[in-house]
């Protein structure tokens, strides 16, 4: 052989190595940083994985005795498509940008435990794999055979050996038991990290809001996701151990499951939304130049959310025959807790009250953000008075307020986090152009397909359903909410293309592209792998701010 030729040879394992190695690095890491890098493109992969579930699901009901797909895999695509939402993409993408930026934040060089971390990241990864996996397992040695199609929510009886003899059930619940038990983890070295690993000055009362509100939301994530993991295990006896805790005909209640999965299933909107409200907290004052208004009362009013939201639950329940004393509770309930809520729009609205507003990307989603939750809220509380969800419980309107929350809130806010964090994460900024022209055209999407939706459900068009008769007035409703769909995965293919794009050819961001005044801003794009070369020591709310600009009237905020 020549030299050439083994120069070449070698040249290659050598790259071969080098790329098994960064691999290796990766797999095995303990870096809060790389583990919430991790957390975020995981989401991505799902995030992409359900919005083709959900095309599946509008291309079958956009016209009248569709047959686009057959009605079981109708149920398979709504079911992964909810579970996926929940767990795999927006739960990730919060714990994502929590491990991230918290230690940051903070003032600290990584979380406290940092393999519990790891453990807990891969416990989530898991779950994800379980779940796709029942679509591959085939019938044979595994026996999933096809994916489960029980409804995110896996109502009884249709988690029963009955309605779901083979194994797709199984691998739902497992999947979800599992990536509970890794969210658990995620939420005590949360609150283990906010409480005990803040820098020198860093008094509760300095802390960031983002840090504050993951403290509340990890806070739910304990209190909320041990009843969910509780019920799996009961339903996994249920299965394979002779229980009875769910099957009505063996003197089990159905109700039970429903009050278990709710008291999991409301928390579980504020551990989404808190770390949302989180994000326009630091972009929005940054892009107007103010420090947040009412701090103190928009940390009050996030506390109390968290409080008032363990009460919640069966507003998801009226329709099933409880008391009138427990429908009395649980409306007065839903409706006190939309005054925590309400303050904080207050909050933001405040601070961009006279402020020299930047309308950069990260600033338009979080305006977006604003207008929509209100509007989500409001339905909320139009569903949260007895009588009118008695009559639309179980439509399309429930379904256009629960995405108005999950997309037009949190998703809204998941964007503006992407744009504003991603040149700290990557050293490189997004182009600002793709940005708004994602940013407008899933506006132009979100709003043709979850305005109209609430429509057809006051018509009486029901959810979870397969098909309809034409001739109802749902048709034309239907067609255009299918066409939003469309251009709202345009957008997102547009996001995907400026991540990967900009990263590769995006113009260098520094260490400060935003003028920023939280710790994060302090070190180089990306942070070092020991974050602070030393510890920080902080005399307000705004440090890093207080640092550059001491001319500033409102400088040591505190």
């Amino acid at each position: 052989m020549s030299s050439d030729a083994i120069a070449v040879q070698t040249a290659g394992v050598s790259a071969d190595r080098t790329w098994l190695q960064t691999l290796h690095e990766w797999v095995t890491t303990v870096d809060h940083k790389r583990l919430g890098v991790l957390y975020v493109f995981y989401a991505l992969i799902f995030l992409v994985i359900g919005g083709i579930e959900a095309t599946i699901i509008r291309i079958q009901l956009m016209r009248a005795h569709n047959d686009f797909v057959s009605p079981q895999v109708f149920n398979r695509m709504f079911t992964l498509h909810g579970t996926t939402m929940i767990f795999f993409v927006i739960m990730p993408f919060m714990f994502g940008f929590a491990n991230y930026l918290v230690p940051l934040m903070i003032g600290a060089r990584d979380m406290a435990f940092p393999r519990l971390n790891a453990f807990s990241f891969w416990l989530t990864a898991l779950g994800g794999t379980l779940l796709y996996f029942s679509i591959v397992g085939g019938s044979g040695l595994y026996g999933a055979g096809s994916a489960p199609d029980v409804g995110w929510w896996a109502y009884a009886p249709l988690t029963s050996r009955a309605f779901s003899p083979g194994h797709s059930a199984d691998y739902w619940t497992i999947a979800v038991l599992v990536s509970g038990f890794g969210s658990i983890g995620t939420a005590v070295n949360l609150v283990a990290t906010v409480l005990s690993m803040r820098c020198p000055g860093m008094k509760l009362s300095r802390m960031p809001l983002f840090a504050w509100l993951t403290l509340v939301m990890s806070g739910l994530v304990l209190i909320s996701i041990s009843p969910l993991s509780a019920a799996q295990i009961m339903l996994l006896v249920d299965r394979y151990l002779g229980g009875h805790f769910f099957d009505t005909q063996a003197g089990g209640s159905a109700t039970l499951w429903m009050h278990f999965f709710w008291i999991f299933g409301h928390p579980e909107v504020y551990i989404l939304v808190i770390p949302a409200f989180a994000f326009a907290s630091e972009i929005i004052p940054v892009f107007s130049r103010k420090p947040i208004f009412g701090y103190p009362v928009m940390v009050g009013a996030t506390v109390s959310i968290g409080f008032v939201s363990i009460s919640v639950w069966a507003h998801h329940m009226f329709t099933i025959g409880m008391t009138s004393y427990s429908n009395s509770f649980f409306v007065l309930t839903t409706m006190i807790i939309a005054v925590p809520t309400g303050i904080k729009i207050f909050n933001w609205l405040g601070t961009m009250w006279g402020g020299k507003l930047q309308f950069k990307t990260p600033m338009l989603f979080c305006i977006g953000f604003l207008f929509q939750f209100l509007i989500a809220g409001l339905t909320g509380i139009m569903l949260g008075a007895a009588p009118f969800n008695w009559q639309l419980s179980g439509s399309y309107f429930v379904v256009a307020h629960f995405h108005y929350m999950i997309v037009g809130a949190i998703l809204f806010c998941i964007f503006g986090a992407i744009y504003y964090w991603y040149p700290k994460i990557t050293g490189r900024m997004l182009n600002e152009s793709l940005g708004k022209l994602h940013f407008w055209l899933f506006v132009i999407g979100f709003h043709l397909t979850f305005d109209v939706m609430h429509v057809p459900g006051i018509l009486g068009m029901p959810r979870r359903i397969y098909t309809y008769e034409p001739g109802r007035g749902w048709d034309t409703l239907n067609m255009i909410i299918t066409i939003g769909a469309f251009i709202q995965g345009i957008a997102i293919l547009l996001f995907l293309a400026n991540l990967v794009f900009s990263y590769f050819g995006g113009s260098k961001a520094g260490n400060d592209p935003w003028d920023g005044w939280t710790l994060e801003w302090s070190v180089s794009s990306p942070p070092p792998v020991y974050n602070f070369a030393s510890i920080p020591a902080v005399a307000s709310r705004r440090p890093l701010w207080d640092l550059k600009h001491p001319e500033d009237p409102d400088t040591h905020y505190d």
